[in-house]
């Protein structure tokens, strides 16, 4: 398995577009749409929170009542959430004009959004929008990239991945782009996902391996606490790689699962960095746990943790405040028997040991945690299980982004 260039458009047979159709930005692409040469197998996980925006709904419908799908449309700017009759209505007629322009029946077409909520989309913007990325479709890595780009909100750089590996003698792909800085939460934390692959497989694996892997993946990110009305997690398998159709779990499916959690944990990872007014990247790795449930709590506590956000961004080894957080996690365990570390690229420095501070150099801790990625480890000293999550910094340019999100 390799990690190649390029992102949705990088698996055989699918093509990629992007335009400014003006929706809720005048100075930036704000719309792509994402099709497949030949109808897609899917599968989706969404949002757990009890509003859901009507793209949420939609897709929901689809994955669930069709086998396939063929197209994606996103627009960024405004969420379609809490629209009622009318936001549903927009999905429907976004369907039909990719069905009108490129044949692709509406019951295979799924849509997205993301930005503001409570705002009705421009119909007649979105559905110019849609005639334009029908008629610039490319399955270039550039296109993939131009997609990637015209998703983002308060995104500061664009998120894409892919990967090659060999099924059956044949090269199979996955590839993804996600967009994702603000209201982000375990429990599909405001995130989009779109992944794709050329592998032949069944539709019951291709959902069950999506539904697991999402667990260790975007569920184990947070940038705020806040669980969105959008988040969306869509994957399509299209066959066009030519292999055997997998259809149990065997080894073939076993190296798709290692893939898709290769795609999936750097998309997660992407998006914690660029955790809105992020300086760095955040994550904290529990290992010598019990169990692997308690492994995960414990990882999250801390990530979730604005102490100790706030300390990481003020480069403050500050480890009372991991402590704390691993305490009130739910997990119960011995203070005194755990160990706790800092790393980055610039070395590692343990910090807590035996129930006091270690003899540390402050001035060792800072330049670790003056990096552009660092990472707590927490050793349980319980049992064998490990996890990590992912977050970011807590910075004053957090409250700027969000203080005027609307205007």
């Amino acid at each position: 398995m390799k990690i190649i260039t390029g992102g949705v458009t990088a698996a055989k047979g699918y093509q990629a577009a992007a335009t400014a159709a003006g929706i809720k930005y005048t100075d930036r692409t704000d719309m792509a749409l994402l099709v497949s040469e030949v109808p897609a197998v899917s599968a989706g996980v969404f949002t757990r929170n009890v509003v859901k925006a009507a793209p949420v709904k939609w897709d929901q419908r689809v994955v669930t009542e069709q086998e396939c799908a063929q197209a994606v449309v996103i627009n960024a700017g405004i969420a379609n959430a809490c629209t009622g009759t009318e936001g549903m209505e927009y999905c429907q007629k976004t369907a039909e004009t990719v069905e009108e322009l490129l044949g692709i029946p509406t019951g295979q077409v799924l849509v997205a959004s993301t930005g503001v909520i409570g705002m009705q989309l421009p119909m007649e913007k979105l559905s110019a929008g849609v005639k334009v990325l029908a008629s610039t479709l490319s399955e270039s890595e550039e296109s993939g990239r131009e997609a990637a780009c015209a998703i983002m909100t308060t995104d500061t750089k664009y998120k894409e991945v892919a990967v090659a590996f060999e099924v059956d003698g044949k090269t199979v792909t996955v590839g993804g782009m996600c967009k994702g800085s603000g209201m982000i939460h375990p429990n599909m934390c405001t995130m989009l996902s779109f992944v794709t692959t050329d592998l032949a497989i069944s539709k019951e694996l291709l959902q069950q391996a999506l539904r697991e892997d999402v667990d260790d993946t975007y569920n184990m990110i947070s940038v705020d606490g806040d669980t969105s009305t959008n988040d969306t997690v869509l994957l399509l398998a299209n066959g066009m790689a030519g292999n055997d159709k997998i259809t149990k779990k065997d080894e073939n499916y076993h190296k798709f699962t290692q893939a898709l959690k290769l795609v999936n944990t750097t998309l997660a990872k992407k998006m914690a960095g660029d955790g809105e007014g992020a300086t760095a990247l955040f994550e904290t790795k529990v290992i010598h746990a019990d169990t692997k449930e308690h492994a995960k709590i414990l990882a999250k506590s801390v990530i979730c943790s604005s102490l100790t956000k706030a300390a990481i961004f003020g480069h403050d080894a500050n480890w009372g405040r991991i402590l704390c957080a691993l305490g009130y996690s739910g997990v119960d365990f011995n203070p005194e028997e755990i160990e706790l570390y800092f790393q980055s690229k610039s070395g590692q420095i343990q910090i807590y040991k035996d129930g006091v501070a270690t003899d540390y150099s402050e001035d060792e801790a800072t330049k670790i945690l003056s990096d552009e990625e660092v990472t707590v480890l927490v050793d349980m000293k319980m049992g064998e299980e490990e996890a990590a999550a992912w977050g970011c910094d807590l910075t004053y340019d957090y409250v700027k982004i969000n203080a005027d999100y609307r205007s």
